[in-house]
């Protein structure tokens, strides 16, 4: 028996038969709506079933990856080999006090949604970020002036070894869209936030502020991986790629946004690799004109078709 199928047989008597896929489109499971099969997608419901997938990944010398809500993400049209952990069944959000403990899968809307019911303070930043928290915890994720940096208290997280560790603030080394989760690929399991009590109508009128900001200047009509470039220090990629005349510029079914030069959209039909094309012919054009390097915010993964 290969060991593909050893390691299949194993995750079957970890997890539920609805809790396992094969040959998943990654399509159906990312914001970009591109990117092939993974061999096997898995959805644990506890820590439990997560350290023993790992484990058995290991064992079975298998790649992994962890999958939240997709966004952030572009996975090539060959898809991945090994196995996606999809964190959406591990989505729970408690409030203790000035506290918000989430787990990874939780959409950063509803930990928002939870904190403004709790009338807590200092989240809103991330009302529109279409992400979970484990990602954005692990990417130091932000916006509008906030970050995740200024709001994490503690994280607990599993290592490639399966060993449970807890993280302080500290012990995170926050920085530009980086944490050392990503230094040590550490798998967040829950995310504790400390914020601030206060009236619930002020910051329910900061997030309805920022909320009306994201729709008009943001192409949510489209499919994207939100902002698609780093920013570059001194200056703002969108303006970069606006002023070099790639507003609107396409490649197959992708497109520079002519909402906001810094999203590459997906108009419908585009493929991953119309996307990289186009990734790659921006990064070019800022080159050339401007001197400037740009580089994907966007996570790629995955295999050429």
């Amino acid at each position: 028996m290969s060991q593909k199928k050893e390691l299949i047989n194993e995750l079957k008597l970890v997890l539920k038969g609805e809790n396992i896929e094969f040959d998943s489109p990654m399509k159906d499971h990312i914001t970009f709506k591109v990117g092939g099969p993974a061999d096997i997608l898995v959805y644990p419901t506890n820590y439990e079933e997560v350290i023993s997938i790992i484990k058995l990944c290991k064992k079975y010398e298998s790649n992994y990856f962890i999958l939240g809500n997709g966004s952030n993400l572009l996975v090539k049209d060959g898809g991945i080999r090994g196995v996606v952990v999809k964190f959406s069944k591990l989505s729970n959000i408690k409030v203790e006090d000035d506290k918000v403990i989430a787990q990874s899968g939780a959409k950063l809307c509803d930990v928002t949604s939870e904190s403004l019911k709790a009338s807590l303070k200092g989240f809103e930043f991330a009302c529109g970020i279409p992400g979970s928290i484990g990602g954005a915890t692990t990417m130091n994720a932000g916006a509008y002036n906030g970050c995740m940096a200024d709001v994490v208290e503690s994280v607990l997280v599993v290592d490639k070894e399966g060993n449970l560790i807890k993280l302080s603030k500290e012990d995170l080394e926050f920085g530009y869209r980086h944490s050392v989760v990503m230094t040590h690929n550490y798998i967040v399991l829950e995310t504790t936030l400390k914020l601030i009590r206060h009236n619930s109508e002020d910051i329910k009128t900061r997030i309805d502020d920022l909320t009306d900001k994201r729709n008009s200047k943001q192409p949510l009509e489209y499919a994207s991986a939100g902002s698609t470039f780093k920013r570059p220090e001194g200056y703002f990629a969108g303006k970069l790629i606006q002023d070099a005349g790639l507003k609107g510029k396409g490649v197959g079914g992708a497109e520079v946004s002519t909402k906001h030069s810094g999203f590459i959209i997906n108009k419908g039909n585009a493929t991953a690799k119309d996307i990289l094309d186009l990734i790659a012919l921006v990064q070019k054009e800022v080159k050339e004109q401007f001197d400037v390097d740009l580089y994907p915010e966007v996570r790629i993964i995955g295999e050429d078709k």
